[in-house]
């Protein structure tokens, strides 16, 4: 199957998580905003010829089917393409971890958007920079110290155990976009959870992820996606 991947050009945010089970399962999928334009995504949002119109990006089409929601969306691919455990119990867990990813990216988002999207940074500085403080000191390792915890109990080396699932992936791009947006602090957090970091470097090493990551294909991280970097919420 030729897969259709529907999100914003231009930055990794949520369509990232999906693009790396792609690349990993070495499927054929065209990234059809970047090679196309939006007009495409938008018609499809406005509900024009789809009878399940997403809310937003990202979004995949499979043949007939149109999936939006980035857990929804692995929780297809993963047993098509061997990123998930096929008994029933292990694919929940597997989607229940990446329910908790899509927790913890809601509020990586928050740091530099604490009160509207529809806000620029500028306009919220005093109020991200608050609410970063707290993020960072709190809620980053106590999600990461989940994962952490979640890869010791199953024996490692990935988090379900042997085999590694597209939660794996997901955990990856955790890492390296918390690495882009809070170098100073990660430096210091990275330190208590050694597997998480371990699972990254992994994840990186795979043939067809490190040839992703060296590909025009892999979008840079920049200051419109969900990992920004701004110095001064870097504490």
């Amino acid at each position: 199957m030729r897969y259709e991947l529907y999100y914003w050009p231009g930055i990794q945010g949520r369509g990232e998580f999906v693009r790396l089970a792609l690349e990993e399962a070495g499927a054929n999928y065209v990234d059809a905003a970047r090679e196309r334009g939006t007009g495409a995504m938008m018609r499809m949002m406005a509900g024009e010829g789809v009878k399940t119109p997403p809310f937003a990006p990202p979004f995949l089409k499979a043949g007939k089917l149109v999936i939006a929601q980035v857990a929804n969306i692995l929780l297809y691919l993963g047993p098509r393409h061997g990123l998930a455990p096929k008994p029933e119990a292990g694919r929940l867990w597997v989607h229940q971890l990446q329910l908790t990813v899509t927790d913890f990216v809601k509020e990586i988002h928050d740091t530099h958007h604490p009160i509207a999207s529809s806000l620029y940074y500028e306009d919220q500085k005093p109020e991200a920079k608050r609410f970063t403080g707290h993020y960072i000191e709190e809620r980053v390792p106590k999600y990461l110290g989940y994962f952490e915890t979640v890869i010791r109990t199953s024996g490692g080396p990935f988090l379900t155990g042997r085999r590694l699932t597209y939660a794996d992936l997901s955990m990856f791009q955790l890492v390296a976009g918390l690495r882009y947006a809070f170098p100073k602090a990660m430096t210091r957090i990275e330190k208590k959870v050694p597997r998480l970091v371990e699972v990254h470097d992994r994840v990186a090493a795979r043939p067809n992820i490190r040839r992703y990551l060296e590909s025009e294909r892999r979008i840079p991280f920049n200051e419109s996606g969900i990992f920004r970097h701004y110095p001064e919420l870097d504490g």
